[in-house]
């Protein structure tokens, strides 16, 4: 069975993106993949993070993977932070990679960008990739699912990879990036031309998993889409109606051509009320067992198994590593 891994931040409240785009094709993907799945807490450190918070938005991002069906006798689920084994490749991938390569990556190119006259940018925002590098290469994953705006870091990985493999011998597997084909990337509700983000300050845009089912519902009857009408997928010249069609399509499974035609010669409003109503029971579903996972020792009897888990396969790696590296002096 090939080996699939991958990791979400525990940063602000679950988004119908993250569900969409991360979460939900987990669900599929168990029963077709090995599947190794991470908190990236340690990822969340690149900026503050108020203590109670983080700690509640950790909990509910694990409850919200069992809630949307992530079995733990099927998939590893795990905190980044209990597997020590992740900051320490990360420091020996971080002394391969270059300061050019670090400031090609999207993420703190987008930082520098906004920075005003007198701010600065951690060092956590440049040399993060790294720690992710050590992530990916600890499990010799066959593939790393990733929104198109993520394939830059499993491409960094795969460089890594060759990079120690070339100097050091065969060590890690060169990790493949899985696109989704719908649904990688969900845009937010009222500038589709961006994606849904939980760390945007505005929650007009962005539907929170957690939230109320009617609050859900009105802002995808608000959601911005075109003055002409037409139900078409088109995301260059219609991207607010496009983007609907995407959420739509992967929560109804259906493809989006039979959502077409289903609408075709409807007007925007019929189309938005449906999707409501749609988007509405997926929530209610989720949130149902949320309530009954966040109670007792349920979540920390799943990341300690987890854990363990990681923990061997982690070692095994690390150890093979530092052997051919030289930093242990036993051969």
């Amino acid at each position: 069975m090939k080996r699939m891994l991958s990791g979400i931040k525990p940063t602000g409240r679950v988004t119908l993106g993250n569900y969409i785009g991360a979460i939900k094709p987990f669900v599929s993907y168990q029963d077709e993949y090995e599947m190794i799945v991470f908190v990236a807490n340690l990822h969340s450190m690149t900026i503050y993070q108020e203590p109670k918070e983080l700690r509640k938005n950790t909990r509910d991002l694990i409850a919200l993977y069992l809630a949307a069906g992530l079995d733990p006798e099927k998939v590893t689920l795990f905190l980044q932070s209990d597997v020590l084994e992740h900051a320490q490749l990360g420091w020996y991938l971080g002394c391969m990679v270059s300061m050019g390569e670090l400031s090609r990556m999207t993420q703190y190119k987008d930082k520098a960008s906004k920075l005003g006259k007198n701010e600065s940018i951690g060092a956590g925002i440049f040399n993060y990739p790294s720690l992710m590098n050590a992530d990916i290469l600890l499990y010799d994953p066959d593939y790393v699912p990733v929104g198109e705006d993520q394939k830059q870091h499993c491409e960094l990985a795969r460089d890594i990879a060759e990079r120690f493999n070339s100097r050091y011998s065969e060590t890690f597997k060169l990790p493949e990036p899985l696109v989704p084909k719908v649904g990688g990337k969900i845009m937010d509700l009222q500038d589709p031309t961006k994606k849904m983000s939980k760390s945007e300050q505005t929650s007009k845009g962005c539907i929170y998993i957690l939230d109320d089912i009617q609050v859900s519902k009105k802002k995808i009857m608000s959601a911005v889409t075109d003055s002409d009408n037409h139900i078409i997928y088109d995301p260059e010249n219609k991207p607010g109606i496009s983007n609907l069609l995407s959420i739509y399509s992967i929560l109804s499974k259906k493809s989006i051509a039979s959502l077409e035609e289903q609408y075709q010669g409807c007007g925007y409003g019929q189309f938005k009320k449906d999707l409501a109503e749609v988007v509405g029971q997926e929530l209610q579903k989720i949130q149902d067992r949320y309530h009954e996972i966040i109670q007792g020792s349920y979540i920390d009897d799943v990341l300690k198994n987890g854990a363990d888990h990681a923990r061997y396969m982690a070692r095994k790696k690390l150890a093979k590593v530092e052997r051919k590296i030289g930093i242990t002096i036993k051969k």
